[in-house]
């Protein structure tokens, strides 16, 4: 008897944190190109640089209608407070002092829609270099330089955060209702990632990765249309073994830990009828006996079915007994040991 955490497996598939589409933000001549296909960047890093030219020019006349504007407004205020003198003194109609307030008004109106250009022309001249939004690897560069690059055109890259990263999958309505009720169970606080059950993945090439991760977010619905709740499992993968997009194998483990019949599976021979062992029981008499097998446990495997504790287990010299015949048996060490 072994104690052995209930595994379930699904599909899943791997998606980052961050991915985000590089696009230019400005119309310009792409002159430029500072990072290379499949690098990997940190944020802030200039990728790009488009010309500056004509957009520092656009601000240089933007800062002219400033001081233009700004002008003008003194020129207005002055006029009103000419007005204003000769209006009380009843030299002039009010209309004029009122005509007067209104050019200020005007002009005023005129230095802040002046220094908001500027603030444009200066957003636009700082998208002339486009930076990485966060740190991580960016694929194929779609562009040279001397292209003409827009804010309507393709995309200039793309760029993926790898670690870390995020395992989706799907549960049914009874897989995650006894998931919950285990959590429930166990005292764990659903909402602490750091108590939730950790779940591990086998790579599209086989392999199991080393690390494990945790739960971090359970979908609150069911979809209508498959019955399944989509649970999402972090990774650190700091290897950078999980892509985005691949399909992987997903393994949920239970928090407790069942005792379960584990044999080596040099003991399993197999017929029609399906997997059998060979027992010896107390007149060290050999039976057949037919069993339903579980997962693999390193050199052993769970027996669910046939087989009950402290029954022996034939593992060696299959080839030379048969059912019915009388053996001397010797004790082997356990198995997965």
């Amino acid at each position: 008897m072994k104690p052995i955490k209930n595994t379930s497996t699904f599909i899943g598939r791997g998606e980052a944190i961050d991915k985000a589409d590089i696009m230019a933000r400005v119309n310009g001549y792409l002159e430029e190109v500072l990072v290379r296909d499949g690098a990997e960047v940190e944020k802030g890093d200039v990728l790009f640089r488009i010309e500056r030219s004509a957009y520092e020019a656009v601000l240089e006349s933007r800062r002219a209608e400033l001081a233009q504007a700004e002008a003008s407004l003194e020129l207005a205020s002055l006029d009103l407070a000419r007005k204003q003198e000769l209006f009380e003194r009843g030299s002039v109609p009010e209309a004029d002092r009122d005509t007067a307030r209104a050019n200020e008004l005007v002009a005023e109106a005129q230095v802040r829609a002046a220094a908001a250009a500027i603030l444009q022309a200066e957003l636009d001249l700082s998208y002339t270099e486009i930076h990485a939004p966060f740190s991580g690897r960016v694929g194929r560069v779609e562009v040279s330089i001397g292209d003409v690059v827009t804010p309507s055109g393709s995309p200039l890259v793309n760029i993926v955060r790898e670690a870390p990263v995020y395992v989706s999958f799907s549960l049914n309505e009874k897989q995650f209702v006894g998931i919950l009720q285990q959590l429930d169970a166990d005292g764990i606080d659903r909402s602490n990632t750091e108590t939730a059950p950790e779940v591990f993945v086998v790579l599209p090439n086989g392999a199991e990765l080393e690390e494990t991760g945790r739960i971090a977010f359970a979908g609150n619905r069911v979809d209508p249309t498959t019955g399944a709740v989509t649970v999402r499992a972090e990774f650190k993968n700091d290897h950078g073994l999980i892509l985005d997009g691949a399909f992987l194998t997903v393994g949920l483990q239970s928090q407790e830990a069942v005792d379960r019949i584990v044999i080596s599976q040099a003991a399993i021979q197999r017929d029609q009828q399906g997997p059998f062992v060979l027992v010896v029981d107390d007149q060290n008499q050999v039976q057949q006996r037919y069993i339903v097998t579980g997962d693999v446990r390193g050199a052993g495997i769970i027996v669910l079915d046939g087989l009950i504790k402290g029954e022996t287990v034939v593992v060696e010299g299959l080839q030379k007994i048969r059912p019915g015949v009388k053996v001397d048996p010797v004790m082997s060490a356990q198995a997965g040991e």
